[in-house]
């Protein structure tokens, strides 16, 4: 529930280390240019490789945001005030009317909310009557009414007392005047002032800035009875003294409030139903701020900048309600459309972190060493060390300028790099059938095409079958006409090409070969976005 709402810089689902280190080193790059609140942002778990080169280079993973669905925290305000529940019905009708408020939430000594009082609350209140006799019942003290009516304490005394008006003839007012009340008295004969303490109540209040002698102050003194003296009339004191009565008479204790991780599709139904305009945001108990109904009509989209992708498909879930700003990236165009023109950057380069690098030089801004060493390490394993046909020499050239500030031999760090990133260890036929995985839309099919980089090929391929298994799971739990793995092998320059679904014959005419037992070896092949989708999207025309 910040002031100023941050801009995310993310790649892809499934992010790859080009996806992470395109988002931290151009979200550094745009707050250098005065965009303070763009932060980076990855929209899945950090791989091997990736790991690794955040290590190297002490950078923290940028925060996970598995969605941008809008939520109560997006669209909540800070309190601008609350009340407790023993502070009286002026005090909360003076903070409403300071602050511009229609409703209040009510809090305990732990702020945590108790209660919620409206204006509506209020005048239910005024129209109910708060006596006087309810007022003393409260257990308002007479400081509490001697600060609402503004009186100066001409004689202090007794706190406590049940409230009087002297509004007859004193002879009938004595008769219902016992001893330890407040009476209220306007302009009267000194002997009433008299009478009343010689019945010794607890308090006089003279309203009207009526004067009193000092032998009245001086009986009052010895008899102890408090004598209070305000400006307003009989009338005004006795309204105003209602105000004393504590806000726990008139607030709402069954209230609705919600967390800030609730989800504004889940609250709609909640907010139609109800003709409440604030609605408390509660966490852990505690009062955290106050959701508006007429923000939640209109609320403020958050903005995104896509890095290393541009398929909707690909991005972060929920990237329907949020609202593309700019695009960075080296990808296919795969249909994008946004409401407003929006900043693109696109270029046939082996890797989005070039783009990046490239930028840096463009705005004459200073790479620091450890985003050059990330923006290097992107290039590398997207290139797979210059080894893949998507690399170009705006590529080699990034590369050596990065080595330079990053102070590292590239071909060294690169090889480790790549290395760590190809164990496979411990991962489940699951982890690879996820891993690095986009989805694409080949013709009329949605497909899942994932890719994982090995120095050797025969572990992964020794768990072909499992793997085949899940991969035909996925197809069906998530709604894939088809799942492909690739197989990189990094150090022979080739990959296997794991598949499962229909149509397979798209397989067999994309690549030429025998998809009949639904893995193939492809010789020369490592990248997806060159060597793979191209010959898919031409395939699937002649089907």
């Amino acid at each position: 529930m910040s002031e100023q709402k941050v801009i995310y810089a993310i790649g892809h689902r499934n992010p790859d280390t080009d996806s992470i280190c395109s988002a931290i080193a151009y979200a550094n790059l745009k707050r250098n240019m005065g965009c303070e609140n763009v932060v980076p942002a990855r929209a899945g778990s950090v791989n091997k490789e990736t790991k690794y080169a955040l290590e190297y280079f002490g950078v923290e993973a940028p925060q996970l945001v598995s969605d941008i669905y809008p939520r109560v925290k997006d669209i909540a305000v800070k309190v601008q005030k609350s009340v407790k529940a023993t502070d009286n019905l002026r005090t909360l009708g003076m903070a409403m009317k300071e602050c511009n408020l229609r409703s209040i939430p009510v809090v305990d000594d732990e702020n945590k909310l108790i209660g919620m009082a409206s204006v509506s609350d209020l005048a239910k209140a005024y129209f109910q009557e708060i006596t006087l006799d309810s007022v003393s019942a409260s257990g308002a003290c007479i400081n509490d009414i001697a600060n609402v009516i503004e009186a100066d304490v001409l004689v202090a005394g007794n706190n406590e007392g049940k409230i009087k008006v002297a509004a007859a003839c004193m002879e009938k007012v004595a008769e219902s005047i016992k001893a330890g009340d407040v009476v209220i008295i306007g302009n009267r004969p000194e002997s009433a002032f008299i009478k009343c303490i010689d019945l010794k109540v607890a308090c006089v209040i003279i309203t009207g800035n009526t004067t009193i002698s000092d032998e009245v102050v001086a009986k009052a003194k010895a008899e102890n009875v408090m004598i209070l003296s305000t400006a307003f009339d009989t009338y005004s004191t006795a309204r105003l003294i209602s105000q004393c009565a504590p806000i726990s008479s008139i607030m709402t204790t069954d209230v609705i409030s919600f967390k800030p991780s609730d989800m504004l599709s889940d609250i709609k139904g909640v907010l139609e139903a109800n003709e409440y305009r604030n609605y408390p945001v509660v966490e852990n108990d505690k009062l955290v701020g106050i959701v508006n109904k007429d923000k939640f009509m209109m609320p403020e989209k958050q903005q995104i900048i896509l890095t290393d992708h541009n398929e909707l498909a690909q991005a972060v879930e929920g990237i329907e309600s949020g609202k593309i700003i700019e695009v960075v990236d080296h990808h296919r165009f795969g249909g994008l459309q946004t409401s407003d023109p929006i900043f693109i950057n696109v270029r046939p380069v082996g890797c989005t972190c070039t783009i990046v690098t490239n930028m840096y030089q463009q705005y004459g801004v200073e790479i620091p060493k450890e985003i050059a060493g990330l923006l290097m390490s992107a290039i590398i394993s997207d290139t797979v060390l210059f080894k893949s046909p998507t690399c170009t020499q705006t590529d080699k050239d990034a590369v050596e300028y990065l080595a330079k500030i990053a102070g590292v031999d590239y071909k060294e760090y690169g090889m480790a790099m790549l290395k760590a990133g190809a164990d496979i260890g411990d991962m489940t036929p699951a982890q690879i059938v996820k891993n690095d995985s986009k989805e694409f839309q080949i013709g009329n099919y949605p497909m899942l095409i994932s890719q994982l980089s090995v120095m050797d090929t025969d572990q992964v391929m020794a768990m072909q079958d499992e793997i085949l298994a899940e991969m035909a799971r996925v197809c069906t739990a998530e709604g894939y006409a088809m799942s492909i793995v690739i197989v990189t092998d990094i150090i022979n320059e080739g990959s296997y090409l794991l598949f499962s679904g229909e149509p397979k014959n798209l397989i067999g005419e994309a690549f030429k070969q025998d998809a009949s037992k639904s893995v193939m070896y492809l010789p020369g092949v490592m990248s997806r976005k060159k060597q793979i989708i191209p010959p898919l999207s031409e395939a699937v025309k002649s089907l």
